[in-house]
């Protein structure tokens, strides 16, 4: 039985070396927020213990995972068990941390959501997002006014504690620390070298917070520190930097959908390059969306400055069934800009109104 169990999964992690261990399933499969068991074989002498640590590697996902022995070892055999990590689903392999073993592949199925089906709500546990995922749009869009431009942003934000392992298990706040990147470009494509007009580079470190309860006011928050400027130097020198605070709150509504209000609060601790960018950008993006079940996303953000002066960025995505990045699904992307500061080099100049149309991954 063991060897019809394990003659699949008998290749070592690394494949210059013989397994010392074989980890078999009997039929490797798991249900993510479920327990699930795995057998252990030890083709050495060493003893089988209490307790094990073993990876998973799922597609976009890492993780370590310890598993307690279900009762005693029989021969050169234990069993092991623990619960699979919401977040994981998919194709999944598995081995021992820091020793030679045979890689075992379970097919892991997402965890049913009987509590959202229920009330519309989601369980604790089940609000896992990966260590790396997207963080502000992400988009590829074209416009002709006054010559060809093109804007495109790349947005992605890293958790730097995992909660289930570590510090973050330790002190649970400490998964709430993130590590935030977004790159924002404007390229001149009827300029005879194709240059770009400018990129604003924007890392931030926040902490963000999600409500648990039914009585806080507001939703979720995010506070921060964030830089932001455009790499150049002397007169086309711009950078500012942020403390930051973005309060959320969220609606749902009857057929579906999802409405957001999350203002961006900011102060400007440091703009020597530009101390009257105040003028023009204020001190809040006022920014509100609204999520038609993922079929269609519309999103404004306004910005309105000391000096009356501001701008206006509206965003539309619709849902592209037949476009797709790989594994990632398409939008077709409409962006329409208007005001002072489309970029951080004119923040201080009004050009005419934007209309842009392309693409996003991430709307």
């Amino acid at each position: 039985m063991l060897s019809a169990l394990a003659v699949f999964h008998v290749f070592a992690a690394d494949p210059g070396e013989l397994p010392d261990w074989v980890i078999a399933s009997a039929d490797s499969r798991a249900v993510a927020g479920r327990p699930f068991e795995i057998l252990l074989v030890s083709l050495s002498a060493e003893p089988l213990p209490d307790e094990i640590s073993v990876r998973l590697k799922g597609d976009i996902d890492e993780r370590i995972l310890t598993m307690q022995a279900v009762g005693p070892a029989l021969g050169k055999q234990r069993a092991y068990s623990a619960i699979m990590p919401p977040g994981m689903s998919g194709p999944v392999a598995l081995d021992l941390v820091g020793q030679v073993s045979s890689v075992l592949v379970l097919r892991v199925a997402s965890k049913p959501d009987v509590i959202g089906t229920l009330t519309g709500k989601r369980a604790p546990e089940e609000e896992y997002e990966p260590p790396l995922s997207e963080n502000d749009p992400m988009y590829f869009v074209l416009g002709a006014r006054s010559g060809w431009t093109a804007r495109f942003q790349l947005s992605f934000k890293y958790r730097l504690f995992d909660p289930s392992v570590g510090f973050g298990q330790q002190q649970p706040w400490l998964s709430g620390l993130y590590f935030g990147y977004t790159q924002n470009s404007i390229w001149d494509l009827s300029s005879e070298s194709k240059a770009f007009r400018d990129t604003s580079y924007r890392p931030s470190l926040f902490w963000k917070w999600e409500r648990t309860d039914d009585k806080t006011w507001i939703d979720a928050a995010r506070s921060g520190i964030e830089h932001e400027s455009n790499g150049k130097d002397g007169d086309r020198s711009r950078s500012i930097n942020m403390l930051f605070f973005r309060p959320e709150w969220h609606w749902r509504t009857r057929n579906g959908g999802v409405f957001q209000f999350t203002p961006h609060i900011h102060t400007y601790f440091r703009k020597d390059e530009n101390p009257d960018i105040a003028a023009y950008r204020g001190y809040v993006d006022w920014r509100a969306r609204y999520d038609a079940s993922g079929e269609w996303i519309a999103t404004g953000v306004a910005r309105i400055g000391t000096s009356g002066k501001g701008s206006l960025l509206i965003d539309f995505s619709k849902r592209t069934r037949d476009m797709r990045f790989g594994p990632v699904g398409g939008y077709l992307h409409v962006q329409y800009f208007n005001g002072y500061g489309e970029d951080i080099l004119d923040y201080n100049v009004r050009r005419k109104p934007q209309l842009r149309i392309g693409v996003a991954i991430v709307p």
